[in-house]
């Protein structure tokens, strides 16, 4: 059975909350699954996992979450090639925050490039002030994806 990793980066829980819904729609389409709610490198280094999703809130001016900035700083200190990962990414944010709106879930989409990682599909940026529960966007993105993409392996 394929691996899904799923990384969190979140500040008051709205990013593992969106990781726990989408849980169950990996397993559907035949994936054991892990939620990694303090990631590090070699979660997706040292990993059997076939595919990753991350799920990255952004805080204050675009920062990423306390919990996830000891694997972006070590994203970037180590830089492993990640030419094997493929990807998703759901980025959580508020419009209301300008030009810094998912700025963590931007540049961590942008540092997964760099690493020569491929992300499957678009980028998912949930808006707070457009959408109050995450995974009522998330989940159909989620569903989308895992079509759009082949991902099901039943």
């Amino acid at each position: 059975m394929p691996k899904l990793n799923i990384l969190v980066g979140t500040m008051y829980g709205g990013a593992l909350d969106v990781a726990e819904q989408v849980k169950p729609l990996f397993e559907s389409a035949g994936y054991t699954v892990a939620i990694h709610e303090q990631p590090a490198v070699a979660d997706m280094t040292e990993s059997e996992a076939d595919l990753t999703l991350f799920c990255v809130s952004t805080t204050g001016s675009g920062d990423f979450p306390g919990n996830f900035v000891p694997f972006v700083r070590h994203l970037r200190d180590q830089s492993p090639s990640l030419v094997s990962l493929r990807y998703g990414l759901i980025a959580l944010g508020d419009s209301s925050y300008g030009d810094t709106f998912c700025g963590a879930g931007r540049a961590l989409d942008a540092l997964l490039e760099d690493h020569g990682a491929m992300r499957l599909g678009e980028r998912l940026e949930i808006d707070a002030m457009e959408t109050f529960m995450a995974d009522d966007a998330a989940i159909p993105w989620v569903e989308e994806w895992i079509v759009t993409q082949r991902l099901e392996v039943n």
